[in-house]
């Protein structure tokens, strides 16, 4: 009787963007290469996926409407949901990287702080994002440990 290899569960990406245009462009690229894909417009929603789920990489939108009624304060942008996924044990070292409107070196300072692995500029280069993502969770060069906004 042949042994059969065990097939690996599919990679999860959660995407946390309110745009619902970022969110299906970014989903066909990441689904396309195999990872499973999970999208969310709402704070307290990512964090529900977060702690269920567990994904392997997430993706944050710096600015989007506040709904932090449920978080316990107030939200003042992408940063508050990064620093609350840091303190949920089971996901704290779980690579983040910054899809945004605003300009990188505007943010590079905290983001640098808080170890995202990369960020990119809205509008999106999807191919960059691919491959940053193929990089970080495998199947690409080594992506460094710090902030890269030229990614």
């Amino acid at each position: 009787m042949k042994a059969e290899a065990a097939i690996a569960p599919p990679r999860k990406i959660l995407i946390l963007d309110d745009n619902p245009v970022i969110q299906h462009a970014v989903y066909f690229a990441l689904r396309d290469r195999g990872y499973k894909v999970l999208m969310c417009g709402e704070i307290s929603e990512a964090i529900k996926i977060v702690r269920q789920e567990k994904p392997d990489l997430i993706l944050v939108d710096l600015s989007f409407p506040l709904d932090a009624s449920n978080l316990g304060g107030p939200l003042q942008d992408g940063f508050f949901v990064i620093d609350w996924i840091h303190r949920i044990p089971e996901v704290a070292k779980t690579p983040i990287m910054i899809i945004s409107g605003t300009e990188p070196a505007k943010y590079k300072e905290h983001a640098d702080a808080a170890g995202i692995k990369a960020c990119f500029q809205k509008p999106l280069d999807k191919e960059k994002l691919v491959a940053a993502v193929l990089a970080t969770l495998g199947g690409g060069p080594a992506i460094g440990q710090s902030f890269n906004p030229d990614i």
